[in-house]
């Protein structure tokens, strides 16, 4: 073809493409054609270039990216609905930092050449561009993580159970999972497609499958309540398991890739003693009490008991074989550790450890009365622990106490029976110079003045308890009473024992903040410093020979600045 002939198809395919007058002007040379083309690279090259159907030939890049925004804009906000399977989810494109780059987009497009035989093919091509994506990473990776999770299903494992004496299964449920990666590239080049993405899913077995389920179902679970399992008492009573309550019993896991009867001994025993619990004779010891004066007696008493961990040694194959479901109980005796004749011997001459409190408020005193009048007499045998809260059980309105002060929140409150705790303090004196084991003592949040430093007690009911435990060969009777403003207790018996009490200083002095507080309550104060000390209690016996030496170290909370408002 004649170069004029190229210049007419040239002119005729830009006529077509509808290019500005000024770039169809004939060229006077091939190398005035080619600085024609030179002077219009800011033109898009292409003549037919669009993208998602828009037509930017012709353009340059800014008016592309501005016509690309007006028109395709409203793409990039739309929800993205996304599928694997028949699960389903969407994504805002927002939410995922996904945005269009319009520049790079139109960037594809090219610029115009000075090569006239590309520039010429150019006009009978047509190109599709991609959008190009922007990606937020910070935003991206989070709703990749979350959709991959809700287009895949977990798979369940089967599994077996006992209800109400029947063998019930649940079948197993195979997953389907996304691969997280694949989702994330798919998103970021498809997720302006207006149909959605569809994502591959590979299945996932679960461990446990039918063949397991069917093979325990079939086996042990079925042979588990077969037959109910009983342990043969004394005296013609038997404890029972019966098949419908083997559920409780037995349950069958995951171990693995199959599944394993796991035995409840623990709760095999609570239901065989509801039957066996009638043959045993409860242990008593000896009690000494002087409530009338003189010294009484109560008698002690042997028992018997069940000797459960002989009795279910090989409990778990008597629930998943046909063997051994009924078998004997194994008792064995629980003598009295205190008897009757080491009662009537025992004298209470001495007293073994003594102490005494002040300062209290008369509501606190009609309080710590009550408690006096309830604990006086206690008696503790040789290897017995006193609980305090145990002993009185409750101390409410009902049993006669009435409101006084109490630490709440790390301030000073009114609750009913507060004050108790000064008998507690008491109490717990007595015991330690007493040389008995200290079980539970719980100091007070901040130091009260007329009780000694790191040898103090509070109780709350139901909750903070002070328990001491008697080592010693004798027992242990407790006086305790208010006179002339003071409370008492004393612990009488065989004196075996000196106590001495060394108190280690304080240090690490803390400083009060202040509270502001409202109410009728309300009760202002100064504060005071909290600090931390150590008591180290000491034990001869009466020939001054060191027995033990312990040391314990209380940590007190400054008292707050309390201001009533």
């Amino acid at each position: 073809m004649c170069f004029l002939c190229q210049i007419m198809s040239v002119r005729r395919a830009a006529e077509d493409q509808r290019l500005p007058p000024a770039s169809l002007s004939a060229p006077s040379s091939f190398s005035d054609f080619s600085l024609r083309l030179t002077t219009s690279s800011t033109r898009i090259t292409s003549a037919r270039s669009t993208v998602a159907g828009v037509d930017i030939s012709t353009l340059s890049a800014n008016q592309a990216e501005a016509k690309l925004e007006k028109e395709l804009g409203n793409i990039a906000t739309r929800p993205v609905e996304l599928r694997a399977g028949e699960r389903k989810t969407s994504v805002e494109p927002a939410a995922a930092g996904l945005s269009v780059n319009w520049e790079e987009t139109v960037a594809q497009a090219g610029k115009q050449t000075a090569n006239p035989i590309t520039w010429i093919r150019s006009f009978f091509t047509h190109r599709e561009l991609d959008i190009v994506s922007a990606v937020d990473r910070t935003k991206f990776d989070g709703e990749v993580e979350r959709i991959s999770n809700d287009l895949s299903v977990a798979p369940v494992d089967g599994a077996v159970m006992l209800k109400d004496g029947r063998v019930e299964v649940s079948e197993p449920v195979i997953g389907r999972a996304v691969d997280k990666q694949a989702v994330g590239e798919e998103l970021s080049a498809k997720w302006l497609n207006p149909g959605g993405i569809d994502f591959a899913a590979t299945e996932e077995a679960p461990a446990i499958g039918a063949d397991q389920v069917r093979e325990m179902a079939e086996g042990e679970a079925k042979v588990a309540v077969s037959s109910p399992i009983v342990a043969k008492g004394r005296e013609g009573i038997n404890g029972v398991i019966p098949v419908e309550r083997m559920g409780e019993v037995v349950s069958f896991v995951r171990d693995g890739e199959r599944l394993r009867a796991d035995v409840h001994v623990d709760r095999a025993r609570e239901i065989l003693a509801e039957g066996l619990g009638a043959t045993e004779v409860e242990m008593r010891n000896a009690r000494v009490s002087f409530a009338d004066g003189s010294k009484q007696v109560t008698p002690s008493a042997d028992g018997v008991e069940i000797n459960w961990e002989e009795t279910l040694k090989d409990f778990a194959p008597r629930v998943t074989t046909t063997a051994g479901r009924d078998f004997e109980a194994v008792y064995k005796d629980s003598p009295a550790t205190f008897t009757t004749e080491q009662a009537n011997a025992a004298t209470f001459d001495d007293v073994i450890g003594e102490f005494s409190t002040g300062g209290f408020t008369s509501a606190s005193g009609t309080n710590i009365a009550l408690t006096a009048q309830m604990v006086n007499g206690a008696f503790v045998a040789p290897g017995e622990t006193f609980s305090l809260n145990g002993y009185t059980g409750p101390r409410g309105a009902v049993q006669g106490f009435v409101e006084s002060g109490i630490i709440l929140n790390g301030h000073a409150d009114k609750a009913v029976g507060g004050g108790i705790s000064q008998f507690a303090t008491t109490l717990y004196n007595a015991a330690y110079f007493a040389g008995m084991e200290d079980v539970a003592h719980t100091a007070h949040s901040y130091y009260i003045s007329r009780y000694p430093a790191g040898r103090e007690a509070t109780v709350f009911e139901g909750v903070i308890d002070l328990q001491f435990k008697n080592t010693s060969a004798n027992p242990v009777l407790i006086e305790s009473f208010v006179s002339d403003g003071q409370v008492t207790v004393r612990l009488k018996g065989v004196k075996t024992v000196e106590v001495e009490s060394v108190n280690g200083g304080r240090w690490a002095y803390t400083s009060p903040q202040p509270m502001n507080l409202s109410g009728p309550t309300c009760s202002p104060s100064s504060g005071a410093q909290g600090f931390t000390t150590s008591d180290t209690r000491i034990v001869r016996d009466l020939a001054g020979n060191e027995i033990s030496r312990h040391t314990q170290t209380t940590v007190y909370d400054p008292q707050p600045i309390v201001r009533c408002s």
